[in-house]
């Protein structure tokens, strides 16, 4: 099965208090993340994390949370995943990283970008476009707003929306049928 997620922010306190994140610490966080990963994916399936994957810590943490993590992972570079840039992380644990990625899967297309963008490649068509980035940014009629211009097939996979928990690409093709 694939999976995608983003904006786990893993070692990033902040985040609790600037999303309303429901934990009481950083270790709480962590540990709710990495449980709820775990419980939906195993080491056969592979998942895409749509950037922004920790923030703060050391590489060495990191990488432990990495390792404690099922599946095969993927990830799309965020804007705050410069562990990357560190001479030594081992960027082995994931398969690979990249800043854009086109999926094919079961003749539909989907466009792989941390960030929202308002025309993909295949918009015209049925390519669907996976986003991060913008956390729960949609929950207040004006983000709702502007969040529109999208249009349906362009979805958050955020940790923020989805109750903190990886999205498989089945329910996101059941969601839009």
């Amino acid at each position: 099965m694939i999976f995608f997620t983003a904006d786990t922010h893993f070692n990033h306190s902040n985040i609790i208090n600037l999303c309303g994140r429901p934990f009481s610490n950083v270790g709480q966080m962590n540990e709710t993340l990495i449980k709820n990963w775990n419980s939906c994916i195993n080491n056969n399936d592979e998942i895409y994390v749509l950037g922004d994957f920790a923030f703060k810590g050391s590489v060495f943490e990191t990488e432990n949370i990495i390792k404690r993590l099922n599946g095969k992972k993927y990830l799309i570079r965020g804007n705050h995943d410069k562990f990357i840039e560190n001479r030594i992380f081992n960027g082995n644990n994931f398969e690979w990283i990249k800043d854009y990625y086109v999926l094919n899967y079961q003749k539909i297309k989907f466009i792989l970008f941390h960030y929202p963008i308002f025309e993909w490649d295949g918009y015209f068509g049925d390519a669907i476009h996976l986003y991060g980035h913008v956390h729960n940014g949609g929950n207040n009629r004006k983000e709702q707003e502007r969040f529109k211009i999208l249009g349906k097939r362009a979805i958050n996979v955020g940790v923020d929306v989805n109750n903190f928990y990886p999205v498989s690409i089945e329910k996101i093709i059941n969601e839009l049928k």
